[in-house]
Order: structure tokens, then sequence, then C-alpha cells
């Protein structure tokens, strides 16, 4: 390794301070799940790490309104247990509790998440289904993105890490009729990279869907959203499970998988994804209509 300080600031302006300071030899970390990994195999050689941990305004989720706000801080085992993200937002709670092992979740944080710019990062694919935006700062700036546009490639963040750094992401829960869900294939339930995985989020009124949401992983160069797909729900009734059926044919239409040895080949994939998009949107439908059907999906 090539660090040679450390540093642990208490604010966010004490933060951006040492970013600026160092001018692009630093680099943030938090759980440091992957950045550990990438310092002992020499993918990076920072000479400054700034752990952001101690930073209380960044570790919290908080509700005003119709506007969640969760920490760039936060867990994903916080995320996975948080009372009101568990109700309102399973898509989210299920795809943190998915990710990883216990101890992983423990640490790990859905900016990091976002951050190392994986195309199947679970926490990042609900994100990107619930339209999520991220706050990002620096020394002399602050800007607000979509969490689907922070993806330059695979393991390529649009977030310079030496320089920047997210502060929370945003996005708006309906008071009533939304409905989300997330579902998973890997080859077994704990620390498995997924085959496939797929977040939905609706949103109806009347008995119609009114806004749909769909994000995919890893079925392309980033967390990806099948816009036909999404298309074809609005306007789709309760029950109509032939609508929602055909939706899922139309994601794996717009789906690129690569043939993987690990992940299987891209015919296969696409069977997966047009199975578990039909299959989110029947459970997020359900709640978005008002079926009682809840709880965490089966893991395949």
């Amino acid at each position: 390794m090539s660090v040679k300080h450390y540093f642990t600031p208490t604010t966010i302006a004490e933060c951006l301070e040492l970013l600026n300071t160092f001018e692009g030899r630093a680099s943030l970390i938090a759980g440091g799940t992957d950045l550990m990994l990438w310092l002992e195999k020499g993918k990076r050689r920072p000479e400054i790490l700034i752990d952001t941990t101690l930073i209380p305004e960044i570790g919290n989720v908080t509700v005003s309104g119709d506007e969640v706000s969760i920490g760039a801080a936060v867990t994903h085992a916080i995320a996975a247990v948080h009372p009101w993200l568990s109700e309102k937002v399973p898509v989210l709670a299920d795809a943190c509790m998915s990710v990883g092992s216990p101890q992983i979740r423990n640490v790990g944080t859905l900016a990091g998440n976002v951050v190392a710019a994986q195309p199947a990062a679970d926490s990042a694919i609900a994100l990107v289904a619930l339209g999520a935006t991220a706050e990002i700062v620096s020394a002399g700036a602050r800007r607000v993105e979509p969490v689907k546009d922070l993806y330059a490639g695979i393991g390529k963040s649009k977030v310079d890490h030496t320089r920047e750094m997210i502060t929370c992401f945003r996005f708006r829960v309906s008071s009533q009729n939304m409905g989300t869900a997330f579902e998973r294939i890997a080859p077994r339930k704990a620390s498995a990279l997924p085959v496939v995985n797929v977040g939905v989020v609706l949103q109806s009124e009347r008995g119609v869907i009114t806004k749909a949401g769909i994000a995919m992983g890893p079925v392309a160069r980033h967390p990806f959203t099948p816009e036909g797909a999404e298309r074809m729900l609005v306007g789709t009734k309760a029950g109509d499970e032939a609508a929602w059926r055909a939706a899922g044919v139309q994601a794996a239409r717009e789906a690129n998988p690569r043939d993987s040895l690990l992940r299987g080949s891209a015919e296969y994939r696409r069977v997966l994804v047009q199975d578990l998009v039909a299959r989110a949107i029947r459970v997020a439908a359900g709640r978005a209509f008002g079926s009682k059907s809840s709880g965490r999906p089966a893991q395949y």
C-alpha cells in the first residue's frame, strides 16, 4: 500500500478542506469493502485516506413530507432493517439485505456501492428504480445528479472520490398507492454476486398504474432502465397479468447481458430478466393496489 496518512474529519466542511488540500492525492474511505481490496492489488495508490464514518450529518435517514434523504454513510445493515424503509420502500430494504454477508452489510455504505460503479450493485439498482438523485459536493461546488447518470463504465464513476463526495441520496415517496419490489437470482443466498437483479417501483391512481420505474443488472455497463417496458406499464390495471408478463418480455428485449462463465450465457440471463421483471411487477403492483401481500421476496 502507498498510504502515508489517515484522517478522520467530523464535518463535511473539514472533509472537503482535506480533499482540496491534497489535490487529488487523497481518497475517501467509509466501509472500505471495495477500496481495501483495490489498495491491496495496487489498483489505486492514494497517499492519504480520509475516513468519513465520523461525520454524523451523512449517517442518517430523514423523511420530510414525501421526500426521503439517506445519508451517504448509511450502511446496508441500517437500511435493511430501518422500519420506515422496510414498510414504505421494501425495494431498497430488500436490496440492502441482499448485499454480501452480515459483516459486509455492517460496514459497507450506500455511497460506496454507487461510487464503486458496478452494474449489479444491489442497493444501486434499488436507488435507480426509485429515481433517486445524489447530492455531490466539492470545495467549491455542489451539484445534484440522478444516480443512474453517475456511471462512466464498469467500475468507473463520474464522482471523483479524490476531490468530491456524495453527501446524501434523495427520492420521493407517494403517500398512497405506491408499491415496490426487489428480486434477485444468485448461486447462493449470501456473499454471491447476482446473476440478475431487478428493482421495480410503481405508482397507481384509481386502479391504474400511472408511473413505473424499473432497474436491472448486470445487463449493461451500468444499472439499466428498460424505458420501453416502463412505458408499457403505464395505464395498465390491477390484475393485468398479461400486461405485466409482456413488460417482462420487453425488458428482456432491451437488456444486453454478456455471455459469462460466472453468470451464464446471455440467452439464459435474458430469460431470467423476463421472469424476474414480471415477478417484481406482480409484487409491486399488489402493494400499489393495496394487496396485503408483503414481506421479503424469496431469494433464488
